[in-house]
Formats: structure tokens, C-alpha cells, sequence
């Protein structure tokens, strides 16, 4: 089988009656019986749209590259090593990622929530809940089935009673820790980049390495593995000075063009 995905929907996109965005899938199953199931299940949803298809992880990279979507269905069972592809496929691809067990797993629904999967559903999730499920990823919410969210949390909760020495130590770079830093004290990405001096790109980037070094998903469990463990004690940089006048993101944008051109 060629590496081309396959285009399912070639009419624009319409804006639903109720003015909800319309969600653009792409599916990533084995099984084409499965992925025309998927389809005349979300055909019923006026917000939901398969733009397209794919059968393999050549397939499915080609996808994501060629066609705009906001969500990619993923089955972990395309890829002998599906962690991994999930990793890769979080880099490059700019959707949100639902991967697809085969059956209800704990050990690979925890793999995956680390990696960074916006939710983890086994094939046999309910047509309502799968529904459910893509409408709050795609606004921008983790979902998980009830028994997945059991294992998560039970997982914090291990996590959480684990002697600091029992994890291997883990170094980071001057610049992971100054990151790392500035999520433990609850910075968003755009003042991120602001204190560090680099784009709220870069910062994506290295927040996402750090969360493969860590073994965490998000900056929740960044915040408490760093909780637990004491892995940063970089200094953060001054905040930039605000003008009374409110603007200050104008302000803060001219006060780096003017450090730059000083450097």
C-alpha cells in the first residue's frame, strides 16, 4: 500500500447553524470498515467533518501534512512501536492527537497521556461518547473514559508517595530549566518567551522535549514532578516593566527590539 492519503471530504467546509466551528478529522485505522464506521457516525453531527483517511504511518504522515485538520484519530495498533509514532506525530503534526487502543489498557493509556495524547479511547468507546470526546479536544480539553481517568489519577497518586531517589535522575539543559521554571510558577508560553528572550515556538519546543525527558504529558504533571523531585532552582528573569497606559505588550515588544539592537 502507497504512503498517499486518501481525501474524504472535498466539498468546503460549512459553518453549522449554531455557529459552532466545524471540527476536520482525519482517521488513522487499519480496519476500513472501522473508519467507515467513523463516518457515518460523525456525518450525523452537523460540527463534525472527515477530511481524510489513512491506513498506514506513512499514510498518516502524509495526512497530516496535506490536509488542515484540527484532530487526528489515531490507532496506536498502526505502529509497532505506537508510543514513539505518537511522540513524532505530536512534533510534527500542528492537531490535536485522539489515539485508539485496541482494548482497554492501563499500562498504554498511561504511556500515551505522558506523551502528550489529548485523549486515549479503546474501540469500544460509545458513538456518543467518541462525540463527546472530539468536542472537547477540539476546544482544546483532555478527555478520557471514566476507567482511564481512574488509572491517571491513581497514577498522580503513586507518583506522589514515591520517594524522591527512586527515579533516575534526569539533567536538564540551562535553558530546559529556565522553562521549567517559569511553568512552575504558572507562566503561560507567550510571557515565557518574554522573560527567556525567544518565541513562543521555542518554548513549545522545548516544553515538549522536557515532557519526554520527564515522562510527564502536560504542565499539570510537569508541576508536580518537579514538586516532588526539586528539579529546578534556575532563577527567572525580571518581569519587563508595564506602562501605566495598559499597553503593555506594545511596550514589552519595543523594549526587546531595542535589547536587541543594543546586543
Amino acid at each position: 500500500m502507497g504512503s498517499t492519503p486518501v481525501s474524504v471530504e472535498q466539498n468546503e467546509l460549512v459553518q453549522p447553524d449554531d455557529g459552532k466551528a466545524t471540527i476536520r478529522v482525519i482517521v488513522a485505522d487499519s480496519q476500513a470498515i472501522f473508519r467507515a464506521g467513523l463516518r457515518k457516525i460523525f456525518a450525523l453531527e452537523d460540527d463534525i467533518r472527515v477530511i481524510g483517511q489513512a491506513e498506514t504511518v506513512p499514510q498518516t504522515i502524509a495526512a497530516v501534512q496535506k490536509f488542515s485538520a484540527d484532530i487526528l484519530i489515531f490507532e496506536s495498533a498502526l505502529s509497532p512501536n505506537p508510543a514513539d509514532t505518537v511522540s513524532d506525530l505530536l512534533r510534527s503534526a500542528k492537531c490535536r492527537l485522539v489515539v485508539v487502543l485496541q482494548e482497554p489498557d492501563q499500562e498504554m493509556t498511561l504511556e500515551m497521556f505522558r506523551r502528550g495524547a489529548h485523549s486515549i479511547i479503546s474501540r469500544e468507546v460509545e458513538p456518543e461518547m467518541l462525540v463527546e470526546c472530539l468536542r472537547k479536544v477540539a476546544a482544546g480539553e483532555p478527555w478520557l473514559e471514566s476507567r482511564a481517568i481512574a488509572w491517571v489519577l491513581d497514577a498522580y497518586r503513586t507518583q506522589g508517595l514515591r520517594p524522591a531517589g527512586s527515579r533516575p535522575k534526569v539533567q536538564l539543559t540551562p535553558k530546559e530549566s529556565l522553562i521549567v521554571s517559569c511553568v512552575t510558577q504558572g507562566m503561560k508560553n507567550k510571557e515565557i518567551a518574554l522573560r527567556v528572550g525567544t518565541t513562543e515556538q521555542v518554548v513549545k519546543n522545548y516544553l515538549r522535549k522536557v515532557y519526554d525527558k520527564l515522562g510527564v504529558a502536560d504542565r499539570l504533571e510537569l508541576a508536580l514532578y518537579c514538586l516532588n523531585h526539586r528539579v529546578v532552582n534556575a532563577e527567572v528573569p525580571p518581569k519587563p516593566a508595564e506602562p501605566t497606559n495598559g499597553l503593555a505588550s506594545d511596550a514589552a515588544a519595543a523594549a526587546a527590539a531595542g535589547s536587541g539592537s543594543n546586543s
